[in-house]
């Protein structure tokens, strides 16, 4: 792998400083969310300003540029990606959402990608994805060389099988530690940039913080994956390295409502950081960029369509970052539409991760279910053990409970642990055995969820649930009923 990524010169005038610019799990936000921040334009315009004010510019985008609003849904990355080359990110590294739609289309959209592609622990050998990213690339400045190199995460449990069919993975701490040292010590870089895709911090997998600790050559982090929003003079912002130097990560977040700012300064390595806010400011030459407001226009219009065209109503307002109402209507509804498809099963669970979007309460179009269903995953249905089922509830409770259907009740301790799990009032028999309703994606073991793929699979659709979803919310509204879904807590403390 080293000997194959050979570095690649990118000669420019005398320099002493640098301004690297990153954005990180932007997550399809083509236009600033409800708060009024971010927007994929303004990014532009704000990252163009940066490049006019400083001469040498480095943008980078830390991953999961894709999947969260109905822009992916509906154009499966054809906007973002454009954008992101209109922007003109010098770098970039896969997230996890990149193979949303599998390798294949990947690979489509990612050709025309301008951005040098980076990774060093993903072998595309054997996938359609073969010849396009190289482990790092090298630029100079003066007599100083800085190297960027790509660093992605485990995909077991965290992408379905089927959509990195042929993609090898090598462990994301140990191919950093040997190349950031093999790229100093044969004199290839005198500093080493590694941008990656694994989290900022976490005890059971590598992540950022505990690869720089264990790390003696790599110079400065730039994250994403865990949307960690590191501020300036914020104690996650500089690590101890194992030489008890201290290395700046940097990580911006979600949905590229900021961008990161770090003036590197090649003389001696040091850095300056801050936080840059992409908002109301940019609006103006937002608005004096005809050429791209006319191309963005038909996809503008289609987007307005759906997501103000009304096609149901909601008694309340369900967030997807609660495990209550919004988790307890999908789990009901998939209950249900299983019953209509294949037949009656014990109950349903599914992971709140797969849940992009928040409902609000009032008017709900078929873009907002489009949003936030937005998976190519199927209903699956599988015949359990009980002693499996506690142990993929055990799963569920480590990361704070899950969505579960009604018939279901988990008491949690404080340190995430089952105390009990009843289904319909009774505690669930480790010896006997339930049907249930999933998506493919947890039945083969994503989220974590091996205990699924022990059960026997029964029914397996053929097509995306999301969709299904969309019917069931339109045949309410059609029988004069509203979205009303229970408040309670299924998974509680």
């Amino acid at each position: 792998m080293l000997l194959l990524g050979a570095a690649s010169m990118c000669c420019t005038a005398e320099a002493q400083r640098i301004t690297i610019l990153s954005a990180n799990d932007t997550h399809s936000a083509v236009l600033p969310t409800d708060d009024g921040m971010g927007g994929l334009l303004r990014q532009k315009v704000l990252v163009d300003s940066v490049r006019r004010a400083d001469e040498n510019v480095v943008a980078v985008h830390a991953g999961d540029a894709v999947q969260g609003t109905v822009y992916f849904s509906m154009f499966r990355g054809e906007i973002e990606y454009a954008l992101h080359d209109s922007i003109g990110y010098d770098y970039c590294v896969l997230g996890n959402h990149e193979f949303d739609n599998g390798i294949e289309e990947l690979a489509e959209r990612y050709k025309d990608v301008k951005a040098c592609k980076l990774s060093a622990n993903y072998d595309f050998a054997s996938t359609p994805l073969d010849g396009t990213f190289v482990p790092y690339h090298i630029r100079r400045y003066g007599d100083k060389r800085i190297a960027f190199m790509g660093i992605n995460l485990e995909p077991k449990g965290m992408i379905a099988d089927k959509n990195v069919t042929g993609l090898v993975f090598t462990n994301a701490k140990t191919v950093a530690l040997k190349l950031s040292e093999y790229l100093k010590t044969t004199g290839l870089a005198d500093y080493v940039v590694m941008i990656s895709h694994i989290g900022y911090r976490d005890e059971d997998s590598d992540t950022d913080y505990n690869i720089v600790q264990e790390s003696r050559y790599i110079d400065m982090v730039i994250g994403g994956h865990s949307h960690t929003m590191i501020t300036p003079g914020d104690s996650l912002h500089l690590v101890k390295n194992a030489d008890g130097r201290p290395i700046p990560i940097c990580q911006a977040g979600r949905y590229g409502k900021y961008v990161t700012k770090t003036i590197f300064d090649l003389s001696d390595g040091s850095t300056e950081y801050e936080l840059l806010p992409v908002d109301a400011r940019y609006d103006a030459a937002v608005a004096a960029n005809k050429a791209m407001l006319e191309w963005m226009k038909p996809y503008d219009e289609r987007v307005y369509e759906v997501m103000n065209k009304r096609i149901a109503t909601s008694e309340c307002e369900m967030l997807n970052t609660e495990v209550r109402h919004l988790s307890n209507f999908v789990t009901d509804a998939v209950k249900e539409i299983i019953a209509r498809k294949w037949g009656e099963v014990d109950f349903a669970i599914m992971n709140r991760g797969g849940i992009r979007q928040s409902l609000p309460k009032g008017d709900i179009s078929e873009g907002m279910i489009t949003s936030m269903l937005p998976f190519d995953n199927r209903l699956t249905v599988l015949r359990i053990k009980g002693s499996d089922l506690m142990e993929a509830f055990g799963v569920m409770a480590s990361r704070g409970g899950d969505a579960v259907s009604k018939e279901i009740e988990v008491k949690m301790s404080e340190n995430k642990k089952v105390e009990w799990a009843k289904l319909n009032g009774k505690i669930i028999d480790p010896k006997a055995t339930y049907t249930m309703v999933t998506v493919d994606y947890l039945a083969n073991g994503g989220e974590y969820m091996e205990p699924l793929t022990r059960a026997e699979r029964l029914f397996e659709d053929d097509v995306p649930y999301g969709g299904l979803v969309l019917e069931y919310v339109k045949q309410l509204d059609a029988q004069g009923k509203t979205i009303n879904p229970a408040s309670n807590n299924r998974m509680h403390y």
